[in-house]
């Protein structure tokens, strides 16, 4: 065995004990836990963006031409992103949760791929990509049946193709936006918006309550695949730490939390809960 090895046994080894002789664990996951299923993260591993920052809730309300950029985007990135599967580092949490260590698990992520997986306890933070929202009448209703009218009202539009980014979206660009269709709420008229919170737009308060409470009872926090760097997610991180709770990271990289850190883990999710 090699010294690199070892050191990564010894680390996998570390966040084994870390789990067993903690009974109600508090977990947080974010983008580095579905990239195993295809779905791309947003940050390199110092914690920096890989790509432009995504749109934000105020451009997307006030700007007819960035509601057509979107959906025209999300029509090819979701053909995709609606069909992917739980990876390896999914079914780890999922097992986690069958052996009753989880005392909740609050993923950043928008994918649904934890409550696929078998997870049953979990707060979607941000929201999920499979629901749209409207704006006007609160009105929500499956995220395939808007794709099927975008499909139908842009057939053109669906015949081309774009490299995956981070949630459903894909790098379409080159193009004319303002020729794209996006059909308003038939209920109402109103503007319709997957039902994520958009970089700009407050996390509803109930999700936080509900997460901070059950932060309060558990034992120590895991965090698998996120580097914290938005505040809705280390804020947890920030309140574990000071209330004494040991929390441990499984991230390829630099989070905004490694001074909080009890125990550090620079694997892929799916090797460092491999002995799950």
């Amino acid at each position: 065995m090699t010294l690199a090895q070892a050191v990564s046994q010894e680390t996998s080894d570390s966040l084994q004990h870390f789990v067993a002789r903690h009974r109600r664990l508090f977990v947080l996951t974010g983008a580095g836990c579905s990239t195993d299923s295809g779905i791309p993260d947003y940050r390199d591993a110092d914690g920096g963006w890989k790509r432009a920052q995504p749109v934000t809730y105020q451009a997307f309300m006030g700007e007819a031409l960035t509601r057509q950029r979107y959906w025209a985007r999300s029509l090819i990135g979701w053909q995709r992103f609606g069909k992917a599967s739980p990876n390896a580092t999914h079914l780890a949490l999922a097992r986690l949760e069958q052996s009753g260590k989880v005392q909740l698990l609050l993923t950043q992520n928008v994918d649904g791929l934890h409550q696929q997986a078998g997870n049953s306890q979990v707060v979607d933070l941000h929201g999920r990509l499979d629901s749209v929202r409207c704006m006007g009448c609160e009105h929500r209703s499956p995220r395939h049946v808007l794709q099927n009218a975008l499909l139908e009202l842009n057939p053109a539009w669906a015949r081309l193709d774009a490299v995956d980014a981070p949630d459903g979206d894909a790098d379409l660009d080159g193009h004319d936006f303002s020729t794209f269709d996006v059909p308003a709420c038939s209920r109402c008229g109103g503007i319709l918006k997957p039902d994520v919170v958009f970089f700009g737009e407050n996390v509803p308060r109930d999700r936080v309550a509900t997460a901070m409470q059950a932060l309060e009872a558990a034992d120590a926090m895991l965090v698998v695949g996120s580097s914290l760097m938005v505040f809705s997610g280390y804020r947890f991180a920030h309140s574990a730490a000071k209330a004494g709770k040991p929390i441990a990271a499984v991230n390829l990289g630099r989070t905004r939390a490694d001074p909080l850190l009890s125990l550090k883990v620079e694997q892929s999710c799916a090797e460092a809960l491999a002995f799950l």
